[in-house]
């Protein structure tokens, strides 16, 4: 797998994880236009909750990942062990970067 290829992998999970965080908090927060409650606060809690959940589907499932992972060791497969670990940090840093936005915009922590 080439350069820029890795470099696309990591892409897409840091902004797989962005995403997720800042959809689900955003658009969660709508159900509470149609109840009483506050989507700040609706916003902080689900930004909290998800942010693991961002960081599984940014690396596209657990089972996968973690057979790379594996395979990596078990086999001496270097590049794929060091893939894997860069798309898990990736997805953290996105999910990370989401949670921190919402907390920003919602006046959270």
């Amino acid at each position: 797998m080439g350069f820029i290829a890795m470099l696309s992998e990591i892409c897409l999970a840091f902004f797989t994880a962005l995403g997720v965080v800042l959809g689900a908090s955003f658009v969660g927060s709508l159900a509470t236009l149609l109840t009483s409650g506050s989507p700040l606060q609706t916003m902080n809690t689900l930004a909290k909750s998800v942010k693991l959940w961002a960081v599984v589907v940014a690396m596209g499932g657990t089972f996968p990942t973690i057979r790379a992972i594996e395979s990596g060791l078990a086999a001496g497969e270097v590049a794929t062990l060091l893939r894997q670990i860069l798309i898990i940090i990736a997805g953290f840093s996105g999910a990370l970067c989401g949670y921190s936005v919402v907390m920003a915009i919602s006046g959270g922590e």
